[in-house]
């Protein structure tokens, strides 16, 4: 039999009962048949499903009546395969994956790729092979790389999805025997008990002490006491018997599925940055065209050869280094990322992570263990002590806050020994069987040392907890001394009512109604600190009861969770937490884990649903905790933070959560207890449930944008350098610097290894703190331009400079050529350097930090002497040896556009500190008199 282990909702397309069909008062009118009977023998005239908010609503007879379901006997297998027939399997219909080759052109959909197709086309077609074979090659690898990155990712998904298939005890032709949950369908008899998952829509029939953990369904800890109907994941305590009332697509759990996938995500902020790209580097692309065409005209230069020009620098101007560095950089954040337990299924989706600026997170599950655990004790003593170790393993120890003593010690121990006796749950291998309140206080026992205490005890009668008397009691016989007495726990104020007496100093005392009322201060204090108090007492009678202390049980926060808070809150990352849990127990937590709460910052689901969605926009940011909300609540809840413009990460665990999961630009799942419909709706899935790995993940987020920022100012800065050679010498009747190899060589080895290492950088510690970046603002900025035009300057005078004083005989040589390419390599070389950070100097960052930049760096300075040096090459391109001084003039000479950028850079930290006092732009100059007076204009 297939046993609770996790808060797995959605197991072979598993579906369950809504909340508001649990209560054992309701009534049930009729479905009709969607196909009149469900066919087979004795299936005329059955209902081919009852829907679960109707299905409450009738006794269990009428169902089965409906149904045409035998309770004493189940269904004959006959009628099974004609109802499955007509109804099919107990799962969801899952989308078709398309075919590899569809999956690979789907690569190619991007407006950036598209745009540059169509310049390799036009290259083509006017005879530029070269120019052709480079931007296709480009091209393919960016596509294969994001193919290959989708095809692991989807494996490693696949992982994800092998679970244990869910099955279930079935009554058929009369014989109980276990089935897959996939083969049930409406009229089957189904059995529980403990540790059952629940598999489909059920009308309970029978249920006998039947609680239910409904934790990852409505986001409630506690789990919900079941007399008719059910719902969630698995029993907690008791057994029972239902009638399956829908399955698959026409269940409960199915609604949320349509949810989920009506649901459409947005796009990334990168690709929204990619696509504005695409569309300016198209507008400068005519504009350059059109701008080279008028010189041309008014140059008097034919017009087929003023068109060919302007056409092959127009290709040449987009950057077709730009995607391979985009998509290699994912790639590599993706793998980083899942070295920190986060997996990834997108390659957009891991730079968006550096753009979020809201995190909406469950809280059971998410920022809590979803484990009940005793924190703390106070006996009728007065002794006080506080547990250390979360959730249902012997890690931790009793820590007595007055100093330990005898005394203390001893009522300590008869406190939790009365709870563990008065109990029914178990703990194996550190996984609880039974009720979470019961585990806490057994987990709680076993830490102090009591072991099996219940072996000491004959149970001669028990009076199982429920909702009406909030108490269960157990009638118990002492195996040694013969003593019979009646060991209770429940609601303070209810087991205080049987109590006539209390303990202190190991003696029975009256309890008077003073003392009465200091336990009720007491248990009100702990309640305020967010936990759930119970009392404890034993005695004779259930009416003359000895009240013997109380214990305060909460679901803890995770361990790291109120850092990780603190610090995204500190960095301008706002959060907020959605639960379905009460108020006291919402913010509790939410203070807890470092949450702050003011006065109109915490929201009932019943306050949401007073609320138009216009009025919810300007209320929900400055929200920081969200209570009782269901599923549609936490849907208007991203949908209004993302309508004023906020990037939404939603974090969740169960199904309560798929479908604000898929709407968030971010949905991240977790991947021990996440439910398996919450891990397919997510974007990213936590391996280790961490909320910590969320902060990791944010982080490299921002690392990765400010990456490819940087690979973008070493791009532009190049193709403006290679544009202005070219145009300058074209249009002026130049010679042309460089021959068209040289130029494709410089095309290859410089958008090549040295522009990707860029990406490869590793995480700043400024970058982490920075808050996370405007998405409005483009990818090219004014200040990314500016500096691109300061480094281009600085190599274009270069590279003309050394061109015309080698060029001094008025023709062109192998040497002029050779010197003109060398001296664009190497600042290309500098200029890549001094593009790993826009605001840190080099010998800040570290010259060898990024090691794949160094060893990038060393093979392209290997190239270049091979070109220079070697035969074959020399004769392939053109160029001749040149001598050990030309090395050292051009090192000197293309050095300073590295010191430029960090002269630069240092002027702009300058301004951005503030100028020292007595210091302006107007007196950096000596001021000169003028009749205009325009100095003093200034």
């Amino acid at each position: 039999m297939s046993k609770l282990q996790d808060n797995d909702m959605q197991d072979e397309g598993i579906g369950l009962l809504p909340p508001s069909a649990s209560s054992s008062e309701e009534s049930l009118s009729p479905v009709p048949s969607k196909g009149g009977g469900a066919g087979g023998e004795g299936g005329e005239g059955a209902a081919m499903w009852v829907s679960g908010q109707e299905g409450a609503r009738l006794a269990w007879e009428e169902v089965a009546r409906l149904l045409l379901s035998d309770p004493a006997s189940g269904l004959p297998s006959r009628e099974v395969l004609a109802r499955r027939q007509a109804v099919g399997f107990n799962e969801f219909e899952e989308t078709q994956d398309d075919p590899l080759w569809k999956k690979y052109l789907g690569q190619f959909k991007e407006p950036l790729i598209l745009l540059l197709l169509a310049s390799s086309v036009v290259s083509l077609c006017m005879g530029q092979f070269d120019d052709a074979v480079v931007i296709t090659l480009a091209i393919v690898i960016v596509a294969t790389v994001a193919f290959i990155q989708e095809l692991r990712t989807d494996r490693a998904l696949e992982e994800l999805k092998k679970q244990v298939p869910a099955t279930c005890m079935c009554l058929r032709d009369g014989c109980l025997r276990e089935y897959q949950a996939r083969e049930l369908v409406p009229g089957d008899v189904v059995h529980l008990s403990i540790g059952d998952r629940v598999p489909a829509d059920l009308r309970l029939m029978e249920a006998i002490d039947l609680s239910i953990d409904e934790s990852s369904f409505t986001g409630e800890t506690e789990p919900g006491a079941k007399v008719s109907s059910i719902l969630s994941t698995g029993g907690f305590g008791g057994h029972g018997r239902g009638i399956v009332i829908s399955t698959g697509e026409k269940s409960q759990f199915g609604e949320l599925v349509k949810m989920m996938q009506e649901e459409e995500a947005p796009r990334t902020p990168l690709q929204k940055n990619m696509d504005m790209l695409a569309k300016k580097l198209s507008i400068f692309s005519f504009c350059f065209i059109g701008v080279v065409f008028a010189l041309g005209l008014y140059q008097s230069i034919p017009i087929q050869k003023i068109f060919n020009i302007a056409v092959s620098l127009a290709v040449a101007a987009i950057p077709e280094g730009l995607p391979i560095v985009v998509t290699m950089t994912l790639c590599l954040g993706i793998r980083r990322m899942a070295q920190r337990s986060a997996l990834v299924k997108g390659l957009q989706t891991v730079e968006t992570l550096g753009c979020v600026t809201t995190v909406c997170s469950d809280k059971t599950g998410t920022l809590t263990k979803n484990e009940m655990t005793v924190t703390n004790i106070v006996t009728s003593e007065g002794d006080e002590c506080c547990l250390t170790g979360v959730g249902y393993s012997a890690d931790g120890q009793v820590v007595f806050e007055g100093g330990y003593s005898e005394l203390a010690n001893e009522a300590v121990t008869k406190l939790l020994e009365t709870g563990a006796v008065c109990n029914n749950a178990q703990i194996v291998g550190g996984q609880l069987l039974g009720q979470p309140t019961d585990g806490a206080i057994l987990a709680a026992a076993i830490k102090h040392g009591i072991y099996n205490a219940a072996d000491k005890y004959q149970r001669m009668e028990e009076v199982p907890f429920k909702s009406e008397t909030k108490t269960m009691s157990v009638k118990v016989k002492n195996k040694k001394t013969g003593e019979v007495e009646w060991l209770v726990k429940g609601a303070v104020e209810v087991v205080l009512r049987s109590c006539t007496h209390y303990q202190q100093n190991m003696s029975v005392l009256p309890l008077s109604q003073e003392r009465h009322r200091h336990i009720l201060s007491i248990a009100l204090e702990h309640s305020r600190r967010g936990l759930r108090v119970l009392s404890i007492a034993r005695g004779p009678s259930l009416s003359e009861l000895s009240y013997m202390g109380l214990v305060g049980i909460m679901d803890p926060p995770r361990e790291g969770a109120r850092p990780s808070v603190t610090t995204l809150q500190s960095t301008g990352v706002k959060v907020k937490m959605m639960t379905g849990d009460a108020q006291e127990t919402a913010c509790a937590i939410a203070q807890a884990v470092g949450l702050q709460l003011r006065p109109g910052t915490v929201f009932s689901g019943d306050q949401l649903d007073a609320i138009d969605d216009r009025l919810l926009v300007r209320l929900v940011q400055d929200a920081s905790v969200f209570y009782r909300v269901s599923p549609r609540h936490k849907l208007r809840i991203v949908k209004a933070l993302q309508e004023a413009g906020e990037i939404v990460g939603m974090t969740g665990d169960g199904v309560n959560d798929v479908v604000a999961l898929k709407r968030a630009n971010i949905g991240i799942a977790m991947g021990r207890m996440g439910s398996a419909v919450s891990k397919e709706a997510a974007d990213m899935i936590l391996n280790d449930d961490n909320f910590t790995t969320i902060l990791s993940a944010i982080e490299e987020g921002k690392c990765i944008f400010h990456n490819i920022s940087n690979f973008v100012q070493f791009q532009v800065s190049t193709s403006l350098v290679a544009l202005s050679l070219i145009a300058l010498s074209t249009l002026f009747g130049l010679p042309s610097p460089l021959n068209p190899m040289q130029i494709l060589l410089i095309n290859v080895i410089m958008d090549g290894p040295p522009a990707l290492t860029l990406g490869m950088e590793p995480i700043d510690e400024d970058v982490k703190v920075q808050p996370p970046r405007d998405t409005t603002k483009d990818l090219i900025t004014k200040k990314l331009v500016r500096n691109c035009v300061i480094s281009a300057a600085v190599i274009i005078c270069g590279t003309l400079w050394v061109f015309r004083s080698e060029m001094s005989d008025g023709r062109v040589t192998a040497r002029d050529t050779t010197m003109t390419f060398a001296c664009f390599v190497m600042y290309d070389m500098f200029n890549a350097m001094s593009c790993r950070s826009d605001t840190k100097s080099v010998l800040e960052i570290g010259l060898t930090s990024n090691w794949y930049l160094f060893v990038a760096l060393t093979a392209t300075v290997g190239c270049l002497l091979g070109v220079v040096y070697l035969p074959f090459l020399q004769w392939v391109f053109q160029t001749e040896g040149i001598h050990l001084s030309d090395w050292l003039y051009l090192v000197c000479l293309t050095s300073t556009v590295l010191l430029v950028s960090e002269l630069r850079k240092f002027l702009d930290r300058w301004a951005e500190r503030g100028w020292p006092q007595g210091v302006s732009v107007r007196n950096l100059w000596p001021a000169k008199k003028s009749k205009a007076g325009w100095m003093d204009a200034v």
